[in-house]
């Protein structure tokens, strides 16, 4: 069975609610310990996405609205980070989600907010990419577009802002991060820049959230 089956069945059984994890995080089976680890604080949860792949629209729209409130509550911060690579507009895409996430910061608003500016633009984007098959095939204008509809912006304004100091600088450390982690496939989880999640091993939403909890332990 191929890894893309897999996590179709992980995704399928941590909906249905699953049995919680009555067991200790095991390396390997529950989890990788990275070679090189991210350059984060500890107390953070990454995730490396992309707007082209349907099991992270899957994660984001079923799964984490469940898991990263209570991760939070005990004290993570979630860090979204957008792969390039797939999705034929996935450089532009990393630009406009690091101009919103820019935008949640300075007003004080998680990622994983239902307020979030970033949170709302991934959602619709992924719902047309992934839904509703948009390509958006007259080219990049179209997709920008549609990402400025979806945040409430003019394109002008984006296009101001996407070489900025501070959005150039998100997403470098983006593509320094997955270059680090060596992410090959996403939806991809690190705990405390170390701690990747086999998501083939996650069995429910409370499995997910106690092996997150487990892993933010680890030294």
């Amino acid at each position: 069975m191929q890894r893309r089956d897999l996590l179709v069945l992980s995704l399928g059984a941590a909906l249905a609610g699953g049995s919680p994890c009555a067991y200790a995080a095991q390396q390997g089976r529950d989890y990788i310990v990275l070679e090189k680890p991210l350059d984060v604080p500890r107390g953070t949860l990454v995730k490396f996405f992309s707007y082209g792949c349907p099991f992270c629209y899957r994660y984001e729209t079923m799964v984490e609205p469940r898991v990263l409130p209570r991760v939070e509550a005990a004290g993570l911060r979630f860090e979204p980070m957008h792969v390039e690579g797939r999705g034929e507009y996935g450089a532009t895409a990393s630009e406009f989600f690091a101009l919103c996430l820019l935008r949640d910061r300075k007003n004080g608003v998680s990622p994983s907010s239902s307020k979030s500016l970033f949170r709302r633009v991934t959602t619709e984007i992924g719902f047309a990419y992934n839904r509703q098959r948009e390509r958006w095939t007259k080219g990049e204008p179209a997709f920008v577009a549609a990402l400025c509809a979806a945040a409430g912006m003019e394109p002008a304004e984006f296009e101001r802002e996407r070489s900025s100091e501070a959005v150039a600088s998100l997403v470098a450390s983006w593509r320094s991060a997955r270059e680090t982690a060596a992410v090959s496939s996403v939806p991809a989880y690190v705990v405390n820049g170390r701690y990747q999640l086999v998501t083939q091993s996650i069995k429910s939403i409370e499995g997910m959230a106690e092996l997150i909890e487990e892993l933010v332990r680890l030294p």
